[in-house]
């Protein structure tokens, strides 16, 4: 059987997607190589991945656009739009206090609007549901075909999963609007399956994201795929759908509410960025907060007493800095070499923590105890050997974690609430700290110093390592 030819001077569109690992975040450049343009979507603050891939497929960057108002990343589409000369595009649909500045230099769009870039059409879909003026891109190549062929769907259909509607609320702190939220995400979801099955799903988040419960691995969806296996789209009774949605979403990080209100304002030009500056003298850490980004073995055994404590290296960095670190003082680091430093300095700016001052190498920690510092460490040690009846047991994993699986003597407390949760913990008693396998624990471990905590041993093997003790049988919740 013959194959259909392809119009003659057809040039297919190029697409690239642009993945953070820690964000777990997702980006888009679209180009059109016969009207030489490109749309980027989504695009979060690593600005320069973008000008590079289009100038490599000899693109220009004219159309800027964004699903919705991001609570996980700072955005950089207003910057990007300015460095480029690009029109910037966002949603004008939604409630009037989470629709984006007036003031903000952007076309508006609406249901029923398009973007066009050459012979590729974008028509946008409102969407609500996880945020109240959540656009879709449905993606059209006419020189190839008149059906749609893709969704860029942001943060309303993801892999194995339906972005959560209950940011608002929980994040934001606006009372009342995580039920009406899932109950509007069910009929957006609805309409979405009458899409046909053939549509491609290119989402903003994968796994690893605060945005959803059970993101999967896989980058790309088709519409089909997804009618047969996510739970979400599977639902077909909106008050089930709404009880479902609503259960079991993880806790979403303290920054996400700055991310909500900064990323619908206008931006002022980015003059400045922060430099991996070294420094030598402690004296220039006073009165500003100590971020230590080393691998939390080389933080366990000498740390500066009080310091913050995120491995740069983790793929949960991001997400627990912008727990911890306020935005409204300045940052200092302590870092294994100058590129961990710089990689970290870069990972902060994604989230809007700006305001880092330099970093130290691990030489210049014994000169801190003749400064007014305390340098101190932290025991480790696997739990078979934690003698719980001379202490307690802090349990520091997610809700979802624990409800699982726990040990029947722990007290729990999610890291990232640790702060507002401090009163429940005794400070003259021992206490054992342990997340699901050790990674999370000297984070958490470094919270409750900087909380003036003490006498704290790290649980090098979390309740694995419980799960493995023969005398200590684990308790199913």
């Amino acid at each position: 059987m013959s194959k259909p030819d392809q119009p003659k001077g057809t040039k297919l569109m190029i697409l690239k997607r642009f993945y953070d690992e820690k964000l777990a975040h997702a980006s888009y450049l679209v180009g059109c190589p016969g009207a030489g343009e490109a749309c980027i979507i989504d695009p979060n603050r690593d600005l320069n991945q973008y000008i590079v891939a289009a100038q490599a497929e000899g693109l220009r960057i004219t159309k800027v656009t964004e699903t919705h108002i991001h609570a996980d990343y700072l955005s950089g589409s207003q910057e990007l739009a300015e460095i480029t000369g690009a029109e910037l595009l966002v949603s004008d649909e939604g409630d009037a206090d989470w629709k984006y500045d007036a003031t903000i230099n952007a076309t508006l769009l609406k249901e029923g609007d398009s973007i066009r870039i050459g012979a590729l059409r974008f028509d946008i879909w409102h969407t609500p549901g996880h945020t109240p003026e959540h656009i879709t891109h449905i993606l059209t190549d006419e020189a190839t075909s008149p059906e749609p062929v893709a969704a860029f769907t942001g943060d309303l259909v993801f892999v194995g999963d339906v972005g959560r509607p209950d940011l608002l609320e929980e994040a934001a702190g606006i009372t009342g609007t995580a039920e009406p939220g899932a109950r509007r995400l069910f009929q957006t979801l609805e309409r979405f399956k009458k899409l046909p099955d053939h549509i491609i799903i290119w989402p903003a988040h994968g796994a690893g994201s605060a945005c959803g419960k059970s993101l999967g691995g896989s980058p790309v969806s088709s519409l089909g795929y997804e009618k047969l296996t996510n739970w979400g789209l599977r639902h077909s009774v909106e008050s089930e759908f709404v009880k479902d949605v609503l259960a079991g979403q993880p806790e979403p990080p303290a920054y996400f509410a700055q991310m909500k209100a900064r990323n619908k304002q206008k931006f002022a030009s980015i003059t400045h960025r922060p430099q991996a500056t070294l420094l030598t003298d402690p004296a220039i850490a006073s009165g500003r907060v100590i971020l230590d980004v080393r691998p939390s073995i080389n933080y366990l055994g000498e740390h500066i007493y009080g310091s913050l404590h995120a491995p740069v290296q983790a793929q949960g960095f991001i997400t627990w800095a912008g727990w911890f670190v306020p935005y409204d003082q300045p940052i200092v680091l302590i870092s294994q070499s100058q590129a961990d430093a710089e990689r970290a300095i870069k990972d902060l700016r994604q989230i809007g923590l700006d305001q880092v001052v330099g970093y130290y190498l691990p030489s210049s920690i014994p000169h801190f105890s003749g400064s007014g510092s305390e340098l101190t460490s932290t025991i480790s040690i696997p739990a078979e050997s934690c003698n719980i009846d001379q202490g307690h047991l802090l349990d520091i994993r997610g809700l979802g974690e624990y409800v699982l699986h726990n040990h029947p003597a722990s007290t729990h407390i999610p890291m990232g609430y640790l702060r507002k949760n401090q009163d429940k913990l005794k400070k003259e008693s021992q206490t054992f700290v342990h997340c699901q396998g050790g990674t999370r624990s000297p984070v958490a471990i470094s919270v409750l110093e900087h909380l003036g905590h003490r006498n704290l041993v790290n649980v090098q093997d979390g309740i694995l390592g419980f799960n493995l003790t023969v005398n200590e049988p684990i308790c199913a919740r």
